[in-house]
């Protein structure tokens, strides 16, 4: 009686070509489970892949058209059958047709005639086991859903906290409000053009390196955080003394963003995870971005006077978007360039100041940096410079 009350919703799908066999087993299961049958191959596979799918398929070996074997292999392949489990029952009782139907992926193998007993014994052992495997599985879905959703509010918790960093650095300049969205909006469109470029694919054809790379622009003013009030805040043109201290911020971030690095590998001594070297990863890009945005093509820029490749890739994106933006923006200390004047500089920029090919790019998909400029424009700094 306590196995039919535990047991009652179980379906069991019976196959033989045997109408006495189905006879047989359909009335040993019947008291305690629900019983399907089927007479043939084909059968069996059309009443499996119907609802409710069975929990358990009893199923005979040697039928006319499909046998047993081809049964199986069958109701692996699929997807909706392929993980109910399947016992052979058959008159084929030879050691070497135990271990074929085992090696197929039967979880057991019955002999006829079968036992009464040891049948339901059977029976109840692989759905048992059945359904063991089914709360693991549910679990471990669970478990993975929550590894998701917590690592996507941790990715929220980091981007949040490294656009706060960034904007605290913008706060005690006097860029505009929006300059940050606009330069990682500007760095992401060169990017999504350059992606199949010769020079670039090998950096930029993975979608989640472009990811870190524009996750990292808005850290590229960094450094301005130690730069002091009375040079950061000056209402009017910087002596060339201030100007050079002002220089500093570059090496100031990368050295800061060094630091970091060095506690995150400190943190983790010996092998590190994936995760780590991700964070590591996106930490030297930021690096590069903030100590190498203000060196030039040509080697005359700050603070390493690095020229050509030698500057990495992510801050010769930045340098473009960065200058770009300054010239477009309105300062205590300049005004505010029209559009064609911008990008007529930003041109003549082309191999001293900026990587060529980058400045191709940036020309073909000018009108995308007008419209996001426009979308991210803060009034009445940024107007219609078209």
């Amino acid at each position: 009686m306590e196995q039919q009350q535990n047991t009652v919703e179980k379906t069991i799908l019976v196959v033989d070509d045997n109408k006495e066999n189905l006879t047989v087993i359909g009335h040993l299961l019947r008291p305690f489970y629900r019983v399907k049958v089927a007479n043939s191959g084909i059968r069996a596979l059309e009443i499996a892949a119907t609802s409710p799918k069975p929990e358990l398929i009893l199923l005979d070996v040697m039928m006319p058209e499909m046998d047993g074997y081809e049964v199986l292999r069958r109701l692996r392949a699929a997807p909706f059958t392929h993980d109910i489990p399947v016992i052979f029952v058959t008159a084929m009782d030879a050691d070497a047709d135990e271990e074929h139907g085992l090696l197929l992926g039967a979880v057991d193998y019955l002999t006829k005639p079968v036992k009464p007993a040891l049948l339901l014994a059977r029976v109840k052992t692989q759905l048992e086991l059945k359904a063991a495997r089914d709360v693991l599985a549910d679990q471990n879905a669970y478990l993975d859903a929550e590894v998701h959703r917590r690592m996507a509010e941790n990715d929220l918790i980091k981007d949040f906290a490294l656009h706060a960093m960034a904007a605290l650095a913008e706060k005690r300049d006097n860029e505009t409000g929006n300059h940050l969205h606009r330069t990682k909006a500007y760095v992401e469109a060169l990017m999504e053009n350059l992606k199949e470029h010769p020079r670039f694919k090998s950096e930029l054809d993975d979608p989640d390196a472009r990811r870190r790379i524009a996750k990292a622009a808005p850290l590229h003013d960094i450094g301005k955080v130690g730069i002091p009030d009375a040079i950061l805040l000056k209402p009017g043109k910087l002596t060339p003394e201030e100007f050079e201290i002002m220089k500093t911020h570059a090496a100031i971030g990368a050295q800061t963003i060094q630091e970091a690095i060095i506690s995150v590998e400190k943190a983790q001594p010996g092998k590190l995870e994936a995760a780590t070297l991700s964070a590591l990863d996106f930490l030297e890009i930021s690096k590069q971005i903030a100590g190498g945005h203000h060196e030039k093509w040509d080697g005359t820029g700050y603070p390493l006077a690095l020229s050509g490749d030698a500057i990495p890739l992510p801050a010769r994106l930045m340098a473009i978007a960065d200058v770009f933006d300054a010239l477009m923006s309105k300062r205590h200390y300049k005004r505010a360039f029209s559009f064609e004047d911008t990008v007529q500089m930003i041109v003549d920029g082309r191999g001293k100041h900026f990587d060529p090919d980058i400045v191709d790019a940036f020309v073909l998909i000018k009108d995308k940096f007008l419209d996001i400029a426009k979308r991210y424009a803060d009034l009445p700094n940024i107007g219609d410079h078209a």
